[in-house]
């Protein structure tokens, strides 16, 4: 299972490309912290799962573009969420949302999983600011859900395994946040840390500017994981909720992933290092996941 696409932000390109809709950064599925369309999936399916992935890298770029005005990120955004909806006046420089759209119609998968990921870039372009942690879980729910849907869709599952999808995708999102808290600050003015929590600790926003993690930003932090923790529980039921073993293989090993860096942030300080998985972190929880989720799949997540 893939999950959130949201990155360490590096400088962007300040240019369209040739094509003028996009901005494209550079990045890749490479750089993404979890799997993106592994080999576990079955190999008829990866090429639709790339459509998703570069639609939503295109958007996300246009998002993350600190060269763009809030402005002009909403028309870019605005407009390939129309073109993903196959509204007419879109043409070429709208490439990818053409192929998510014709990849969807084929799979028979809703373009609302695209669309949610628009809508909540969107929201970045508008909102940089999480108050309490309801908030931080409702753009979880248009930043990172929509990915888990959109696979369990793609291999024909159960909607009653969103639950378990939802919860493994926003658990992904929060850490992601939590290590990229930092740079997301420096370069795009945007702060995911529950305001409120701060405020209880005496402390605010400029907590991330430190060089360090303060107590009262670690007791924050540990809120935040406390309540990952507690996604987890339906998180770790969702290989057995599903019925390819393929996908429970892969989320298997993402489970194991979204476990170890819960531990690494409670110990780490994401102001003064990046707290990152390693090879040994990937290789462990490959081999431990995929051997879990082979027998997991098709138990039923009760």
């Amino acid at each position: 299972m893939s999950t959130s696409l949201h990155t360490p932000v590096s400088s962007p390109s300040s240019e369209p490309s040739p094509a003028g809709a996009e901005t494209p950064s550079g990045k890749g599925a490479k750089d993404e912290n979890f799997p993106v369309g592994s080999f576990l999936l079955p190999k008829h399916l990866r090429p639709h799962v790339a459509k998703y992935y570069a639609f939503a890298r295109a958007i996300d770029d246009i998002a993350d573009n600190g060269a763009l005005s809030p402005e002009d990120k909403i028309k870019r955004l605005t407009s390939f969420d129309a073109a993903l909806k196959g509204e007419p006046g879109y043409g070429g420089e709208y490439q990818k949302a053409h192929d998510l759209r014709e990849s969807m119609k084929e799979t028979g998968v809703t373009t609302k999983h695209g669309s949610d990921l628009v809508a909540a870039f969107i929201l970045d372009a508008e909102k940089s600011r999480y108050a309490s942690w309801e908030e931080l879980l409702g753009y979880c729910e248009l930043s990172a859900n929509p990915v888990g849907r959109y696979l369990l869709d793609l291999h024909g599952e159960d909607k009653s395994g969103y639950r378990y999808s939802d919860a493994l995708c926003t658990v992904l999102q929060i850490v992601n946040h939590l290590q990229d808290c930092g740079d997301d600050r420096r370069e795009l003015d945007r702060i995911y840390i529950i305001e409120d929590w701060l405020k209880e600790e005496n402390e605010d926003i400029t907590v991330v500017d430190r060089d360090a993690v303060s107590p009262g930003f670690r007791n924050v932090m540990d809120r935040m994981l406390d309540g990952c923790e507690s996604l987890m529980s339906d998180a770790r039921k969702l290989p057995s909720a599903l019925n390819s073993k393929h996908l429970a293989m892969e989320s298997a090993i993402i489970v194991r992933l979204a476990e170890r860096l819960i531990q690494l942030l409670r110990k780490g300080d994401p102001l003064a290092k990046r707290v990152a998985l390693n090879k040994v972190d990937f290789a462990s929880a490959g081999l431990r996941g995929a051997a879990a989720g082979f027998f997991e799949a098709g138990r039923g997540a009760a």
